[in-house]
């Protein structure tokens, strides 16, 4: 799989555009904002996605989710349902962060652990890994060890847990116990800042020493 980031709002979120090579079929994951600039840099690309598929509920991760859904007349798919609560209060959200008005959302399909995302021929696990918010989900594509680790992962950090249902011990809980264990080789997609690599993280981050 082939990605490309696309660094959008104030918060200089990942927007991440992730295709399979062998089939130029390709899905938008987490895009918060600046739909324009996403549209260029898609046909900068040669690329049109297939999908949307958001990790979790934050604006800065879904605020061009429903603009550049009817755009390319796509489904949004994602989050887990228990940031349902997140996608509803965007208004609330958009007058709280200073972003322009975004109306609540409510995605095409809701994901669970488990599940299976296809992008071409590549396929994505998903697994629910709450604490950033309580529906935040990741997308790993194990035949790539590539992983898409939208807030829960950072270099050198990991997701704030100061929100409403948010939570330190399920946070570190989930970094321990379900991304550690697929490989030190596995390179991630974060939500904000630079790329880095399980292994780096385990080895390195203050946070899951």
């Amino acid at each position: 799989m082939k990605y490309h980031i696309i660094p959008v709002t104030a918060f200089a979120q990942n927007c991440s555009v992730i295709w399979c090579d062998a089939t130029g079929t390709a899905a938008l994951v987490d895009p918060g904002g600046d739909a324009e600039k996403i549209k260029q840099e898609l046909a900068q690309l040669g690329l049109k996605p297939a999908q949307i598929l958001l990790t979790h509920g934050h604006l800065d991760h879904v605020g061009a989710a429903a603009e550049l859904a009817a755009f390319y007349q796509v489904e949004i798919v994602g989050p887990h349902r228990n940031d349902a609560f997140w996608l509803e209060n965007l208004p609330t959200q958009s007058q709280m962060f200073g972003f322009a008005h975004c109306e609540p959302l409510q995605p095409n399909r809701w994901l669970e652990e488990g599940d299976v995302v296809t992008v071409g021929e590549v396929s994505l696990q998903v697994l629910l890994c709450p604490g950033h918010t309580p529906g935040h989900i990741v997308f790993y594509d194990a035949a790539g060890r590539l992983l898409v680790s939208g807030d829960v992962i950072f270099r050198g950090g990991v997701g704030r847990t100061d929100f409403p249902q948010g939570s330190h011990e399920d946070l570190i809980t989930a970094i321990h116990t379900k991304l550690l264990p697929l490989g030190d080789d596995v390179t991630f997609l974060p939500g904000h800042g630079p790329i880095s690599s399980l292994g780096e993280e385990r080895r390195n981050n203050p946070f899951l020493q």
